[in-house]
């Protein structure tokens, strides 16, 4: 018996410390975490970052601490914490190897939450689709189509493609090509097409007319008014209905595509 409690008097004075001390490392631990966690996510909100970015990094933080805080508690005891250190940096690998296409379209989705080429609600042709955003996820785009079909877009073909951000200036410009008859005047089209964009209050100052070219079978002008994003189709759809009633009102031919066909009749041999 008195080599017994001799042992477990060993034991307690030997490993006791040593287990006080690593959970007193997990408390600490723990408690720092949380600081960090918090400081963080004060620091990200006063940046106006994205919620969804604050969230992981919020998160992140606070799995590296708590990992920090493990691996130490562990080296009270002599555990080779380089051994689980690689051990973990291993795992981190083959998962991250494993997820390679997911963990491109996390990146992608950060760095378009933080750049913001685009933002909710507007229109944008990228990855070969065209929609208006509805929603940015870290991994995925939300899309919806202009015959409102929901279109989900994984985030790193969005980000490794070109974007077009068809709305994300005030302004834009209408390009319209209307063509009169080669025996229409010129002059007259062209003052009513000037006069039917400056009579639209929708059309920013100084819109343009010109001739742009001389086709096969009509003389084409070119229309470019400049207006808000928000009237760009309500401008184009009122502006090619008024120049028909009007070039039809000014006897202005407007043609169509044609062929001449010249028939050659061969006489017959005497």
């Amino acid at each position: 018996m008195e080599n017994v409690t001799e042992q477990l008097y060993q034991f307690a004075t030997s490993y006791g410390i040593k287990i006080i001390g690593a959970i007193l490392i997990l408390i600490v631990g723990r408690i720092a975490a949380g600081i960090f966690r918090r400081l963080v996510g004060r620091m990200l909100e006063r940046m106006n970052t994205d919620p969804s970015i604050i969230y992981f990094v919020k998160s992140f933080v606070y799995v590296l601490v708590i990992v920090f805080a493990v691996v130490a508690a562990l080296s009270k005891f002599g555990v080779e914490t380089t051994s689980f250190v690689a051990i973990l940096g291993a795992a981190g690998f083959a998962i991250g190897f494993a997820m390679q296409g997911s963990l491109s379209s996390f990146a992608a989705g950060v760095l378009i939450l933080v750049f913001k080429p685009y933002r909710v609600g507007d229109f944008i042709d990228a990855a070969g689709t065209m929609g208006t955003v509805k929603d940015i996820r870290l991994f995925n785009t939300i899309l919806a189509s202009p015959d409102n079909i929901k279109v989900i877009v994984p985030n790193s073909k969005i980000y490794g493609d070109v974007i077009k951000n068809i709305t994300g200036n005030d302004t834009r410009r209408i390009d319209m090509v209307f063509g009169i008859g080669y025996s229409s005047s010129i002059p007259k089209a062209a003052e009513i097409l000037m006069r039917l964009l400056k009579e639209d209050e929708r059309v920013l100052p100084e819109p343009m007319v010109a001739v742009a070219e001389l086709a096969d079978s009509s003389v084409n002008f070119v229309c470019r008014p400049w207006v808000k994003k928000e009237d760009y189709w309500g401008v184009k759809f009122d502006i090619t209905e008024k120049v028909k009633a009007e070039f039809d009102a000014a006897g202005i031919e407007i043609p169509f595509p044609q062929h001449s066909i010249h028939m050659v009749r061969e006489e017959s041999s005497a």
